[in-house]
């Protein structure tokens, strides 16, 4: 063997886990999270080669995903 022997229990502890910005705590009224910004959103999307969205549902479920990335849930459950 070539080099330091491994001891099994020996590795490095892992990583810690970088301080992330999102989710938000969100405030009573989020003046940036507005209709525009999905679609904002979906034109990044179409130019990186995904399809248009094709209607209402589309535009409701990206400001859903949206708004579950950027912000806490304040439901206690």
């Amino acid at each position: 063997m070539t080099g330091p022997e491994q001891v099994p229990g020996d590795a490095a502890p892992p990583a810690a886990e970088p301080a992330r910005n999102y989710p938000l705590t969100p405030e009573a009224s989020d003046t940036r999270f507005t209709f525009g910004l999905g679609l904002d959103v979906a034109a990044v999307l179409t130019a990186h080669g995904y399809p248009p969205l094709a209607g209402g549902a589309d535009h409701v479920d990206l400001q859903q995903a949206l708004f579950s990335f950027l912000y806490r849930s304040s439901r206690k459950d």
